[in-house]
């Protein structure tokens, strides 16, 4: 498809460095520096140019572009530029907005102005931390076939029942359909057999529908009801805070902003009511000690400094918080936060990129890829691809144990319907199945690939 990126930021960047092994990509930025730089490294048509001006989205041929990507730093350029690159026949437009503002009109964007996608990075950050909130012993939790199955990464604790414990044995002693289908020890990332035996300090990522999950986490621990997060100290008060903030309070957590801003503080006293507002630097040590932040359930650090959120993250842990979520977005501090052995890292940037990343393979599967949903995991060593069978294919109606797979994968589940298949050798692929697949290898664009 012909793509262009408007906008060569961190998201425009990564968006362009995926895009353009697969696409034709041309990405347009003012900064001519920028514009080179991407030209250089990845196989990418560059404009340097207002993307508000029709001459440049001529240059870049906006009438042959299947999508157009807006992800500049400011919304209204985004929105404006989508509306011209549509009125200039781009067949599907995409924008990044951040502001709670646009919140409200996203209907109205979309059906009365024709923008098929609005993108808010800070809401969907929100999402997720709000997500493995509702699961404390959850490090991350994506999301499958519409919901139907979720794949959990967790780290196996010293004492827990799954410690030394044979994957062969797992359904027999839980009594759950759930599948381990890898794990992470150390460097080493591992898609197991029957036969593998989990130690503690292994992180295993592991596929359930939404009910077994939770009666999984259950069953791994004896004070589950105990551990669910009560109270939450957010420290930062931007976007993802506000956002983040009002989720929790539906939950019937109780929520506490530290925020340095005075004047964010009021906006958010304003428009939180039921939030506790502490105006203060949350980088003091003492002002953390006097507010009893230590002794909340969970605690998530959003400031706007990578580094001030990961060293906040390590005091907590250090003083004994349970649940402890980290806001990084530079992917050299994501590789970082592996190594320091963090709870769970969220990155609004990665957010993003996934997101729209999740659209476009849409429209590539209306014309034929059957890709339906990816998630790059273990700083992009592990892959997670949702698959749909279209059509009758040699592997279609034939017991898996009787297909033979490539290396380094694992068929995750299997969704027919509304049934969720924790696959087994008996159980075969049909058509309009969704298929999940975890695989240590890159480049799979057909599920007819994983197959020998």
């Amino acid at each position: 498809m012909d793509i262009i990126v408007v906008g060569g930021g961190k998201v425009g960047t990564a968006l362009v460095g995926i895009l353009s092994g697969e696409h034709r990509v041309t990405v347009i930025d003012r900064n001519e520096v920028r514009v080179n730089n991407l030209t250089t490294d990845y196989d990418c048509k560059g404009v340097v140019g207002n993307c508000l001006q029709t001459s440049i989205l001529a240059e870049a041929d906006v009438h042959k572009a299947s999508i157009f990507i807006a992800v500049t730093s400011s919304d209204e350029v985004n929105i404006l530029s989508c509306l011209i690159a549509k009125k200039m026949k781009a067949r599907h437009c995409i924008a990044r907005v951040r502001s709670p503002e646009f919140d409200k009109q996203l209907v109205f964007m979309r059906e009365e102005l024709g923008i098929s996608m609005m993108v808010n990075p800070d809401y969907n950050a929100a999402n997720e931390i709000a997500k493995v909130l509702r699961y404390p012993e959850a490090i991350n939790i994506e999301s499958f076939a519409k919901g139907r199955v979720d794949l959990a990464e967790i780290k196996i604790t010293k004492g827990s029942i799954l410690e030394n414990l044979a994957l062969n044995q797992l359904s027999r002693r839980l009594r759950l359909d759930v599948l381990i289908c890898a794990v992470q020890r150390g460097e080493e990332l591992i898609i197991p057999d029957g036969n593998f035996v989990l130690h503690a300090g292994d992180k295993i990522h592991m596929t359930a529908s939404h009910t077994a999950l939770v009666k999984f986490f259950k069953s791994i621990s004896a004070v589950y009801r105990e551990k669910r997060v009560k109270s939450a100290v957010l420290i930062g008060g931007g976007r993802v805070g506000y956002h983040l903030a009002r989720q929790l309070i539906e939950m019937g957590v109780k929520v506490k902003i530290i925020e340095v801003d005075e004047k964010r503080c009021e906006q958010l006293s304003q428009n939180l009511n039921k939030v506790s507002i502490i105006c203060g630097d949350g980088t003091d040590h003492d002002l953390l000690k006097e507010e009893r932040v230590y002794d909340a359930d969970a605690v998530v650090t959003l400031t706007g400094i990578d580094e001030e959120n990961i060293l906040l993250s390590l005091m907590a842990k250090n003083n004994g918080v349970e649940k402890v979520v980290t806001k990084v977005n530079r992917m050299t501090l994501l590789q970082l936060t592996e190594t320091l052995d963090l709870d769970s890292i969220i990155s609004p940037k990665s957010i993003t990129v996934s997101q729209i990343l999740q659209y476009v393979r849409a429209k590539q599967n209306s014309q034929g890829n059957n890709i339906i949903t990816l998630y790059r995991l273990v700083n992009d060593k592990l892959e997670a691809i949702e698959f749909v069978v279209r059509e009758q294919r040699d592997y279609v109606n034939v017991p898996l144990k009787k297909l033979k797979l490539r290396s380094g994968i694992l068929i995750a589940s299997i969704v027919r319907g509304n049934e969720l298949i924790v696959p087994k050798g008996d159980d075969c692929l049909k058509v309009n199945d969704s298929v999940v697949i975890v695989t240590t290898n890159k480049g799979f664009d057909d599920l007819k690939e994983i197959f020998v």
